[in-house]
């Protein structure tokens, strides 16, 4: 099937049926995704192999410095390390397989994340622990758990993952062109033409920063463009962050979680990207700790905002319909608040 170009986000559904423990230490979830699925970035207390039976995935995985996109076939695998924020692309109509393992059950010094080859016996293996034979725990299932962690742990590694070009430091019409490969790795075009093509490197953005986060704020096209009045948002937006910034990491220094409120929140510009700034692109493989909340009288705004959170993963920030006095006295917000902001104002640090 052809790719349509435009990227359906899917949400990652319950996991808790799922979810490994040092009792049941391997996991099988099935899934058939049509092409041009997406979820979007995300990461698990759990480490986790992605395989498809059939079909292409892309796997993009986000540590500090770097950004690594892995193009998986049904022959490969990639084994993303427990809490490692990544995303995943359907390319090609996938059969998709996910092994959800404990951390307790991570081979010795795989502390990153890297392509196996996925043997014949491999994928049997993950047919017949995804086979419920209806005693969870079994004798049969442990004896299968066993022996697909010793071929994992055994299984032979290959580099297909491509870092790409540093966004600050690196050559960003070569980032540029590597991400519009990515995007569209079947399009009939060769190299020097597609860098023939006049390319619009967009400068305002930061490293690692999340572009369909700023698509579904309408800060970028959909073809991913800024325009002039979205420019001058986000570097509001920008100038904002760089006077919280200090404040969260001082909170965060003292060993606690913070707490920010955006009065006036509207659309949710600033606590959104301020999230993925500091929680994605800042501490990015550090469990989120912290909470911003959104405040905002119309409730349709609150919905929608509330809507987006659960579609990115964005677990750490609410928004409650509620006025500034309401605010003061509500017990949806925390008893104490680390940081207030609010439209047209700068921010308080109490």
């Amino acid at each position: 099937m052809t790719r349509s170009g435009t990227l359906q986000l899917t949400p990652l559904g319950d996991t808790d049926p799922f979810t490994p423990t040092p009792q049941r230490p391997v996991r099988v979830r099935a899934r058939s995704m049509p092409v041009d699925t997406h979820f979007q970035p995300h990461r698990h207390a759990w480490a986790q192999l992605a395989y498809c039976s059939v079909g292409i995935v892309q796997v993009t995985v986000a540590t500090p410095g770097e950004v690594t996109t892995y193009i998986v076939p049904p022959s490969r695998g990639v084994w993303i390390a427990p809490g490692a924020r990544h995303s995943i692309t359907v390319l090609e109509a996938a059969e998709f397989r996910t092994l959800y393992m404990d951390a307790s059950a991570t081979p010795a010094g795989w502390d990153g994340c890297r392509v196996i080859v996925i043997s014949a016996l491999v994928r049997e293996l993950i047919q017949a622990l995804d086979a419920p034979d209806g005693q969870p725990g079994s004798a049969r299932e442990q004896m299968l758990t066993a022996l697909v962690l010793d071929e994992i742990t055994h299984a032979d590694t290959h580099a297909l993952g491509v870092p790409l070009p540093h966004a600050d430091s690196g050559d960003k019409r070569l980032r540029a062109l590597c991400e519009a490969v990515l995007r569209e790795p079947s399009a009939r075009t060769t190299l020097a033409a597609q860098a023939a093509k006049p390319a619009q490197v967009i400068e305002e953005l930061r490293p690692g920063q999340y572009i369909e986060l700023l698509k579904e704020l309408h800060i970028l096209t959909r073809d991913g463009k800024l325009n002039q009045d979205t420019r001058r948002k986000l570097k509001q937006v920008y100038h904002l962050y760089q006077f919280i910034e200090p404040l969260l990491n001082e909170v965060a220094a003292h060993g606690q979680g913070f707490t920010l409120a955006d009065h006036g929140a509207g659309k949710s510009y600033l606590g959104f990207i301020l999230y993925d700034l500091f929680f994605n692109v800042a501490h990015a493989g550090q469990p989120p700790t912290g909470h911003i909340y959104g405040i905002e009288t119309r409730a349709e705004l609150v919905e929608k905002s509330r809507a987006l959170a659960a579609r990115l993963g964005f677990a750490q920030m609410s928004f409650l319909n509620l006025s500034v006095q309401e605010a003061t006295v509500s017990a949806e917000l925390q008893p104490t608040v680390d940081i207030v902001t609010a439209r047209h104002l700068s921010l308080l640090h109490i």
